[in-house]
């Protein structure tokens, strides 16, 4: 974690009496290691950049390798890798695009492994630093899923009848489209993509921040007191188990995210859904 402003070394509750440097906002701006320019833009090499680098590679690395050379009776690294496949497959594509939704998969599986590996850096030691807690990285992959699934629908229903089969959904009284097409408009164009974006971002940042913020006081309490030893288990203790809890909070927004992503694809297939 990025520490450098908190000025944590040298400062205890006991005997130099600081006060306590609750971590900020501060700790997801992190410094670029270089810069350069390209067609007259400024480019940045930070941490982040380097860790979305590596899950990129992982991903990519680990179903190549898995399905590299299939073989009828799978390998371990082989049935991982169908065990991963089928369970996009079965559980998010099929369950909810249907029978359209293998296609999908494929994309669908790039999204949700992609999305967790980069959440899971946050508490992989050495990185410590989930990717999707900066905004750049969830507002891309939203846009990008944002264009699938607009460009799949008016392939579907054609570039016309897309907006207006979700302007005027079927079965509502034409009374009603007065204020459910502004609605269902703004539903579509921004509400979808915007909360989708801010979701997974959100719940990265939070759990970041909430996670630096014990294990900064761990440190800051420690110190050869009662109140200070006892603060600094108990800080560390809640930091142990903040960890975990996040790292069920990174799989289950990985899924979330992918989730939406499917039933916004089914949505642009079969319109009357």
């Amino acid at each position: 974690m990025n520490f450098s402003t908190l000025a944590t070394e040298s400062c205890h509750l006991v005997p130099s009496g600081c006060g306590f440097p609750a971590p900020s906002a501060d700790i997801f701006f992190l410094k670029p290691y270089a810069t350069f320019s390209l067609f007259g833009i400024n480019f940045e090499v930070n941490k982040t950049v380097i860790l979305v680098t590596m899950v990129a590679i992982i991903v990519i690395g680990f179903f190549m390798a898995a399905f590299r050379a299939p073989k009828i009776v799978p390998g371990k690294l082989q049935s991982i890798g169908e065990q991963a496949y089928l369970f996009i497959r079965d559980q998010i594509a099929r369950e909810v695009i249907g029978s359209d939704g293998d296609r999908f998969v494929p994309f669908l599986a790039s999204l949700f492994f992609f999305v967790w590996i980069a959440n899971l850096m946050g508490v992989i030691p050495g990185a410590q630093f989930p990717v999707m807690s900066s905004l750049a990285f969830p507002v891309s992959l939203t846009l990008m899923v944002y264009v699938t699934y607009v460009v799949i629908g008016m392939k579907s229903q054609g570039p016309i009848k897309f907006f207006t089969n979700a302007a005027f959904p079927p079965g509502v009284p034409k009374v009603m489209y007065v204020l459910l097409t502004p609605l269902e408009l703004l539903g579509l164009l921004v509400t979808r993509p915007v909360t989708q974006a801010i979701r997974l971002f959100a719940n990265m940042f939070a759990g970041h921040l909430l996670i630096t913020t014990f294990t900064v006081g761990a440190w800051y309490l420690f110190s050869p007191s009662v109140i200070g030893a006892l603060g600094s288990v108990t800080s560390f203790g809640v930091t142990v188990v903040l960890t975990g809890f996040e790292m069920f909070i990174q799989g289950l927004q990985a899924f979330i995210f992918t989730l939406l992503t499917a039933v916004y694809i089914g949505g642009s297939l079969h319109a009357e859904h």
